[in-house]
């Protein structure tokens, strides 16, 4: 068999940037659009993840009660009590958020950057989840739902711009019910003044009020036999700056139908031009901690 040779310098500059990623195993895992903007493989450190801070004025304790249950992120070596440590998908460190010990209970890691040019991004992670392995059962149910959102917002010339929020989530289970399927959300909750110079309000938008189920999102993620065990999943989401929509969700062997998808959509803030942030979040259903492993992430754009 073979195969022609590439017709002009653009394919054999694509064909040439295939070649070198492919020959490296750490980027051959992913599929990057062109510009890679951040590649995140946690035995470096944190990559720049950080908790989810909510805002404040003059005092912590106006902060919004969802946010103050957020701690930071941390590295971890995904360690267990009957065979040590597990360890990330090829080295010994993963990013470990874990919820506090309450039903319902949930955290986040925040990932910060601007845009400099309005295009394709895509992100892509290896990630895997689980309880606590607090007891001598499966306990495939404990986890309520893991997820990311996008934090995004138009530039400061753009008039009557936006701030976009796509969020999407895997439900796993709910109230011991295993669910099993990708749902988003396209309203926040109200607006609270922070404070009492007008300068800051808050929105806690992972309440649990509002999700949507995906089309045809039912999903059966690979979940091992006992409850240390684990397996790592892929998962890749595409979504446009220009048109502040969402193109492509791949998990595993699944790509999912996103014409129907919404974002949280909200008038712009004033601080926030450019704002191109990523989040990661875990909770919990059952009073036991709830753990979201990320191996690493790949985020690149067409800009």
């Amino acid at each position: 068999m073979t195969t022609s040779a590439p017709s002009s310098t653009a394919d054999m500059m694509e064909a040439m940037r295939l070649a070198m990623l492919r020959a490296d195993p750490a980027l051959s895992r992913f599929d990057p659009l062109p510009r890679i903007l951040s590649f995140d493989d946690f035995s470096r450190g944190h990559c720049g993840w950080s908790q989810l801070v909510g805002n404040y004025e003059d005092n912590l304790d106006v902060m919004l009660p969802g946010f103050a249950q957020h701690s930071s992120a941390m590295l971890s070596t995904l360690g267990h009590w009957d065979a040590g440590s597990h360890g990330g998908m090829d080295s010994s460190y993963a990013l470990k958020i874990a919820t506090k010990a309450k039903p319902g209970a949930q955290n986040v890691a925040i990932k910060r950057h601007t845009f400099r040019k309005r295009g394709p991004i895509r992100f892509e992670i290896f990630f895997t989840f689980k309880p606590e392995a607090t007891e001598l059962k499966l306990s495939e149910t404990d986890v309520r739902s893991i997820g990311f959102l996008f934090d995004l917002q138009c530039g400061d010339r753009d008039g009557d711009g936006e701030r976009v929020m796509p969020h999407l989530r895997f439900l796993n289970a709910l109230d011991g019910k295993h669910l099993q399927k990708w749902q988003y959300k396209r309203e926040t909750t109200s607006f609270t003044a922070i404070g009492r110079e007008d300068k800051t309000v808050s929105h806690y938008h992972l309440a649990p009020e509002g999700w949507l189920d995906l089309p045809d999102g039912e999903q059966r993620l690979c979940y091992n036999e006992i409850p240390t065990k684990v397996n790592w999943s892929y998962m890749r989401f595409d979504f446009d700056l220009a048109s502040m929509k969402a193109t492509g969700l791949q998990c595993n062997d699944r790509n999912f139908d996103v014409s129907g998808f919404e974002s949280i959509r909200i008038p712009a803030m004033k601080n926030l031009w450019c704002m191109l942030n990523f989040c990661l979040f875990a909770e919990t259903d059952v009073a036991k901690r709830a753990f979201l492993y990320v191996d690493s992430i790949c985020i690149s754009g067409d800009f």
